[in-house]
This record gives structure tokens, sequence and C-alpha cells, in this order.
């Protein structure tokens, strides 16, 4: 019996500590990414792709927003302890990871919108195909993307709630790179939508 456990426990730090360094699978909980990634999807994501390389415009990313995209919950610093274990163990959802689009990087000035209704970075109009529908912003905006920090944009952008939203707050809605915490590397489930992007083209650095 002991060994059973023993077993078990190896088998859930084993996956515990590849999920923390390497890849974790992320549940998609709403249609902010449509129709890249749709509800219920269950997404792959690298840890390590940003450790030797930059964060693309382009680029799929998961973010920690707490304090940004998610408000900061008054819990107590045990609470707080034991649901990042539970997380990391793969036993809780992360319910403060956010998956994104990044839109402009630090220096950039990310407008919107063209007269064709194109989302415009540094003057220059923005291919977007992927978008859920156009156009790329139904309210118009004009940011500069502060050194170190991400603009960041969901694909449904009518239905979406990201840097846009959060202009007006401190960190004008730019999210830091050091809360970067992978970019998407494929849909893992449901088996029928499962692909990576060495099969589908998501990220165009312009």
């Amino acid at each position: 019996m002991l060994t059973v456990v023993a077993v078990a426990l190896a088998s859930v730090l084993a996956s515990a500590l590849v999920r923390s360094t390497v890849s974790e699978p992320y549940r998609i909980p709403s249609g902010s990414m449509e129709p890249l990634l749709q509800p219920g999807d269950r997404i792959s994501v690298d840890r390590t792709a940003y450790d030797t390389t930059q964060v693309r415009r382009g680029d799929v990313v998961v973010v920690d927003g707490a304090g940004s995209f998610v408000p900061y919950e008054s819990r107590s610093a045990l609470a707080r302890s034991v649901d990042g274990a539970l997380m990391w163990l793969g036993l809780a959802p992360d319910t403060t990871a956010v998956v994104k689009r990044v839109a402009g990087r630090g220096g950039d000035t990310v407008s919107c919108c063209t007269a064709g209704g194109s989302l415009s970075v540094n003057g220059e109009a923005v291919p977007e195909d992927y978008l859920a529908e156009p156009p790329a912003s139904a309210v118009p905006f004009t940011a500069t993307v502060p050194a170190g920090r991400l603009f960041l944009l969901g694909d449904n952008r009518h239905h979406s709630l990201d840097s846009r939203a959060l202009l007006g707050a401190p960190g004008g809605g730019m999210i830091a790179e050091s809360a970067v915490i992978g970019r998407v590397t494929g849909i893992a489930w449901p088996l029928d939508r499962r692909t990576s992007w060495e099969q589908v083209e998501v990220s165009a650095e312009r």
C-alpha cells in the first residue's frame, strides 16, 4: 500500500515539476480569444519560450493577470499559499492566468482604428486575419507602450477584457513582461481540435 502511495505521489510531483518549469496545460474559460481558442479548450503553454528570445508582436501568451486583468483579492497569506500549492500540483485551476495576444511591446505606439478599421502599430496597419470580426476595436484608442511592458488584446476584440479596458489604470493598461508565464504552443484538448502552432502559424512578427 505504501508503495502505491509513494508511486502516486512521485507521479503528481513529477507532473507538477514539468508543468511549472517546461509546459503547462491551461483551460480557456471564455470566448475572448475566439475563433482561435474556444471556451473549454485546454492549451499547452511553453514556460521556457522566452528564456533566450524576446516576446514578439502577434504571440499568444499566458500572463499572470493578478492586479491588472484580475483584481487582487483580500485574502490571508495562508489561503494564498494553499491555493498556490494546489495550483502547482495541478489540483486547482490558475484563476489569475489570462490568455491574450501581444499587440505592442516597449516603445511601440498602438492605435485604432485606421480608415479601414485596422489596428496600427507605429503608424503601420496590422493585418489581423485571426480576428473574430472587424473592426479591430469598437472604441478608438492610442497608447505608447513603456519599456519592459506589453499591450495585450483578445482576438474576439468586441468581447475581450484586455489592455484597452485598463488604459486609465495604474500602468496604463500595460502588462509587465515579467508577468508573462509562457507562450501558447497549441491546443491539447479536445482531441478533434488538437493541434500545435508548428502546424498553424499564429505569430507574425512585424
